[in-house]
């Protein structure tokens, strides 16, 4: 039973709470891959998706799994609300608390926003991907699709390629594998590589190569298109050449190992369609293991612990 009362990261989760929450996606993954998507663990819970920034893939999955488990899902789009008059983030949040939601998925452009949030809410505040900071819901599908391909992710090499600068997931990702046992090395351009990414327990390089080779998993970042016109990498041609993920660049990894992308995939920029379509690609499996995530988060949010409050 997980003691935290919220999800808002993973920097100060604990191994044996992720391990808690791996365990019990195995057991939600078995419904979703069933005949029957439907079970009772969220009956009588209300769910709300607080989404400030575009979303498809975490939005929906989120929405899915509360339906699989048969609580209300509800969804809130800060364009039709009343933020677009001006109301604030906590007294959005107030309000939505007030109206009997047990849990409150919140993505925000602001870093911190969740942690925010939870501090005037009763409801369980889930990160669903806060500015710069964190992404933790996808970094624990990633490890989740690690463990079942790979059987452990203790004692693995994971290079995250690409926009580590602008990414939550690469820092997510970073705090949970290292929790876990695995050893991180993170590449791209030195304009998209944060200073302050090494004190965060992983190593870092501008050579993709060197990142890459013998490596277990092999994970691509989006690049994000907009920050092409802040002058960050010379154009999308030469990104691709010298930190893509071609065929050739994923070679150097270990045989037969993973091929992973947050989503959503521009081909041809960080990583090349032969690479995102191979068999060593996990990039749908990862679609569908944040179903099972999310549903392992809502149930065990849920239930009760007097020891979280």
């Amino acid at each position: 039973m997980l003691k935290m009362k919220h999800l808002l990261g993973l920097r100060d989760a604990t191994a044996t709470e992720i391990q808690e929450i791996l365990d019990t996606a195995l057991l939600m993954k078995v419904v979703i891959t069933s005949n029957n998507k439907k079970t009772p663990h969220l009956q009588g819970r209300s769910i709300m998706t607080i989404f400030y920034e575009n979303s498809t893939r975490t939005r929906l999955s989120f929405e899915l799994a509360c339906k699989y488990m048969s609580g209300t899902a509800s969804n809130m789009s800060a364009s039709t609300s009343s933020v677009a008059k001006g109301e604030s983030l906590i007294d959005t949040a107030r309000t939505i608390d007030v109206m009997g939601t047990d849990v409150m998925i919140l993505r925000h452009p602001m870093s911190g926003a969740p942690h925010l949030m939870a501090k005037h809410v009763k409801s369980a505040v889930i990160n669903a991907g806060d500015g710069t900071n964190e992404h933790p819901t996808q970094a624990l599908l990633d490890m989740f699709t690690m463990r079942e391909k790979l059987g452990d992710i203790k004692g693995l090499r994971v290079a995250i390629v690409g926009d580590v600068r602008h990414s939550r997931v690469a820092r997510s990702n970073v705090f949970g594998l290292s929790k876990m046992g695995a050893s991180v090395v993170v590449a791209g351009p030195p304009t998209l590589l944060p200073p302050e990414m090494d004190a965060l327990g992983c190593d870092v390089t501008d050579r993709v190569d060197e990142a890459v080779k013998d490596a277990d998993v092999v994970m691509g970042l989006r690049i994000q298109l907009e920050r092409q016109k802040k002058g960050l990498f010379p154009s999308i041609r030469e990104y691709h050449k010298f930190f893509g993920l071609t065929p050739e660049r994923v070679a150097l990894a270990r045989k037969g190992a993973l091929v992973m992308h947050p989503g959503p995939v521009n081909r041809g920029v960080e990583i090349a369609s032969e690479v995102a379509d191979s068999p060593e690609s996990t990039i749908d499996e990862q679609v569908t293991n944040g179903v099972a995530i999310r549903m392992a988060l809502l149930f065990m949010l849920t239930r009760h612990r007097p020891e979280a409050e």
